[in-house]
């Protein structure tokens, strides 16, 4: 910990290491704030989440969650310690130089814990598919069908025997690995559908199912890992939370822009983009896409509609032109997280606390 006093002329102090518990924090800062000062605290977010924030909170102490990646740092520094690092922001803190994130409340955060959950489930049963796959592939076991982890894929997997008893049982393995995964992540899809139902920010989730690509994990995906849409004030805003405009260094008259910058969450900006590529084909309404339609209301229809009568002309549009299908996708992804903004401003809820 480090203090800086007000008046930019102080000198910021190191106050020493203190336990993460709350009773020793809450003593250092009872220390701290003798002689009727009143505190402001900062600390960059982590791991162990926002349980310090919402400690200080609750006994009544201003706090300011930051991110790492907003911390300015010199190029020319090498040396980094938890000394340097604290005084680096009680000094920052002081100048109001650094940029709060968007705390969710525990609900929220709930919801968040489930999608990451799923998320993760997905990508072990990806892993574990790979798996088979190299294992058959090393005995030269092809299948020949079309549909690969169809029900035919199964059948075939069925009739397959191994020459040895502990290499039939690691191939029995790894197909009960694959099932159990598979169920795991259905159990999380049926509990994170129950869980949307009360939260605050189900109204959303709700709205942006009427976007082409955008079914129910899609949007609750997206709501869950953005937060309150509501908090940026232009769709630009929301493109460059999510790192879906170009990196750009220039100077005088030279203008050179780069790949997209990759800031912000990665798993808001994976999402879109998955959802981006349903505009590669025209603009229509299928049967359930009508289906989810039937309960939104016709402001939100007209803008969805908008959306991919616009998307689709442009995927097209750029992919004529012969643009790199990578950079068309991305193109369409950062559109489409404009009609996400413009679809959440449009849609009344009970928003949490907003910080950032």
């Amino acid at each position: 910990m480090a203090v800086a006093d007000e008046g930019n002329d102080r000198e910021v102090r190191y106050f020493g290491t203190v336990a993460n518990r709350p009773e020793a924090l809450h003593a250092a800062l009872k220390k701290i704030a003798q002689g009727g000062f009143e505190l402001c605290v900062c600390y960059e977010s982590g791991p162990c989440g926002f349980v310090i924030y919402r400690y200080l909170r609750k006994v009544g102490i201003d706090c300011t969650v930051i991110s790492p990646s907003t911390m300015p740092r010199h190029a020319s520094d090498r040396i980094k310690t938890d000394r340097r690092d604290a005084q680096m922001l009680a000094r920052l803190l002081r100048a109001g130089e650094l940029v709060a994130v968007w705390v969710p409340d525990e609900a929220h955060e709930a919801i968040r814990d489930v999608v990451r959950a799923r998320r993760q489930a997905k990508t072990d049963l990806s892993a574990a598919k790979a798996a088979l796959k190299s294992f058959l592939l090393r005995h030269d076991r092809r299948f020949t069908g079309k549909s690969i982890w169809g029900k035919s894929y199964w059948n075939w997997l069925a009739e397959l025997t191994f020459a040895f008893p502990h290499q039939q049982f690691v191939f029995e393995e790894y197909k009960r690995r694959i099932h159990d995964l598979e169920a795991c992540c259905e159990r999380l899809e049926d509990v994170l559908a129950e869980a949307v139902s009360g939260w605050t920010l189900a109204p959303i989730v709700e709205a942006l199912q009427a976007l082409r690509g955008v079914k129910l994990i899609a949007a609750v995906t997206l709501v869950a890992e953005i937060g309150d849409l509501h908090r940026f004030t232009s769709p630009k805003q929301l493109m460059a939370w999510l790192g879906l405009v170009p990196a750009e260094h220039s100077t005088g008259k030279s203008i050179r822009r780069g790949e997209i910058t990759r800031t912000g969450n990665a798993a808001a900006r994976t999402m879109l983009i998955e959802s981006a590529w349903h505009y590669r084909f025209p603009a229509r309404e299928g049967l359930a896409l009508r289906r989810r339609n039937t309960a939104i209301a016709h402001e939100i229809n007209a803008i969805a509609w908008k959306a991919q009568v616009r998307l689709c002309a442009k995927f097209r549009r750029l992919a004529a032109a012969g643009k790199p299908t990578v950079k068309v996708v991305t193109a369409v992804a950062r559109e489409l997280a404009g009609f996400i903004w413009d679809i959440a401003r449009q849609t009344p809820v009970v928003t949490s606390e907003v910080r950032g």
